[in-house]
């Protein structure tokens, strides 16, 4: 919030989650009082109900990131979700798909599917894990409805800009990793989302919540409890763990990220802050913002 107001930027949420509506208390989202502060892009964009890909994220969000650059306002990127990220700072590339050639390939045995991966692209062991079954079917997919081999597809631009880490737009990326005492900082934060009414807000959402809207975290664990069929307290013990799983993934993917700047988190935010301000405010002056 402070990054957007002193540099007159607009918010754009990649929280996965945070594109549901209705969905508030659990994922966090940004208060009425801040959304009215800053602009927000990419929240409650759909309905629970719906199951919104990664590439719809990314046809919706590049074109607010894009529309904000234009205007000559700074697009402050925010979240947690790493693909969602990439997906709109790098030229990542979502091929269709198609659920009857899925089918198709996913009635095959793993191993025919693996044979018939490597007819067409006998070098396709070092672009996929050929013991993922998964992969395979998608990559068998993907050949069926383009005539694009995982080989081929690696050696484009636009896979060699992603795997080199190289952005769409000038772009200047911060983490924070509070580490040290972080089980009790997630403790803490659901407790004050079921104090806040987390619960009740499943219990209305239960109907309405779609394949995608039902994994999302505090939602998965508190919808048996809802649905009378587990404990509150067990309930609380998963999504903590889940929390803490989610946490983990995310310190893995975006430590893999050679452009994020690591900012001390025990500083506090006034700290990051004005650190993040100085170091963005050199960046602008070399960049086509003006703002």
């Amino acid at each position: 919030m402070k990054l957007a107001e002193t540099l007159g930027g607009e918010i754009v949420s990649v929280d996965s989650m945070q594109v549901y509506r209705g969905l508030d208390i659990g994922t966090a989202k940004p208060s009425a009082v801040d959304r009215a502060a800053v602009p927000h892009h990419m929240i409650d964009v759909v309905d629970p109900e719906a199951t919104f890909t990664v590439a719809q994220f990314q046809k919706l969000g590049v074109a607010a990131v894009d529309e904000i650059a234009e205007r000559g306002a700074i697009p402050v990127i925010v979240g947690g979700s790493g693909l969602h990220f990439r997906a709109l700072v790098d030229p990542l590339e979502f091929p269709p798909t198609d659920e009857a050639v899925r089918r198709e390939i996913e009635a095959l045995d793993p191993a025919d599917a693996v044979v018939a991966l490597l007819e067409v692209d006998p070098e396709s062991a070092a672009i996929v894990d050929l013991a993922n079954p998964r992969r395979v079917a998608r990559a068998l997919e993907i050949f069926r409805i383009t005539g694009e081999t995982p080989t081929g597809r690696a050696a484009t631009a636009a896979a060699a800009a992603v795997r080199n880490y190289e952005a769409r737009l000038p772009l200047l990326a911060f983490g924070m990793d509070p580490a040290d005492g972080l089980a009790d900082r997630v403790a803490r934060r659901f407790d004050a989302m079921l104090a806040g009414g987390l619960l009740e807000e499943v219990d209305g959402m239960k109907d309405r919540l779609g394949v995608t809207a039902a994994q999302g975290v505090g939602y998965k664990e508190l919808l048996p409890v809802v649905r009378g069929a587990g404990s509150l307290d067990d309930a609380r013990e998963a999504a903590i763990r889940a929390t803490m799983s989610l946490a983990k993934r995310q310190r893995t993917f975006f430590g893999r990220d050679p452009r994020v700047r690591w900012i001390p988190w025990h500083d506090g935010f006034d700290a990051a802050a004005e650190y993040a301000l100085t170091v963005a405010a050199e960046m602008i002056k070399e960049t086509a913002w003006t703002s």
